[in-house]
């Protein structure tokens, strides 16, 4: 019974993390209007917040909302350093303001955008 239960926390973990790729870049490409709560994600996953919450803290170490958060700002960091399109236009096509994007942006990786940008064009 244990085994089969960490395949199946091995297996929702995975449809998590891969529903979140395609419904970041949905709202990326604007399929999708804005990002979807983790309840509608779990539900779209047929399983109950809880149990969702529960099955990625224990095969991660992380709540869910780390790893949303985390893929948010690695395609925020593919638009800065990849696009020269306007860090207000990244900021909405995220779904975010461009104030609360640019403090959002600086809590996960310890720079703003534009300093993010100017290191990332350096380094090409």
């Amino acid at each position: 019974m244990k085994n089969r239960d960490e395949k199946r926390g091995a297996e929702i973990t995975r449809q998590y993390l891969d529903l979140l790729d395609r419904h970041i870049d949905d709202v990326i490409s604007g399929s999708v209007p804005e990002f979807m709560k983790l309840n509608e994600i779990a539900r779209e996953l047929a399983i109950s917040h809880k149990h969702l919450t529960h099955i990625v803290q224990k095969e991660k170490g992380h709540h869910p909302c780390y790893f949303y958060d985390a893929k948010i700002i690695d395609k925020a960091k593919y638009l800065l350093a990849g696009t020269d399109m306007a860090i207000a236009k990244i900021a909405t096509t995220l779904t975010y303001d461009a104030s609360n994007f640019s403090k959002f942006f600086k809590k996960w990786t310890g720079e703003t955008p534009g300093m993010f940008r100017t290191a990332a064009q350096k380094k090409q």
